[in-house]
């Protein structure tokens, strides 16, 4: 198998596993990770598609890193917050 076959069945492995992370809903953390999965498959389509002259994949995969790079801060941020420790009351 070539690099760049191998690229991008990794790539099209890490959306699967990515898609059904966020499909299933689960915590802020396990969401989170769906997204780090699908920033790291728009990567590889990037590298693929530059490699093969793809241009409109290169910029479909350069909007969604965009949105996996969002998506991977909000749910980050939110699951620091569940990860916190509750607030004790004053004594």
């Amino acid at each position: 198998m070539d690099p760049i076959t191998a690229i991008r069945w990794g790539a099209a492995i890490c959306v699967i596993a990515a898609s059904l992370m966020v499909a299933w809903g689960g915590s802020a953390r396990w969401m989170a990770g769906g997204f780090v999965l699908f920033t790291v498959a728009s990567l590889a389509w990037i590298g693929a598609a530059w490699w093969q002259d793809e241009w409109a994949l290169l910029t479909q995969n350069g909007v969604l890193l965009a949105i996996n790079l969002w998506g991977l801060g909000r749910w980050s941020r939110r699951a620091a917050r569940e990860g916190a420790p509750a607030a004790t009351p004053a004594e």
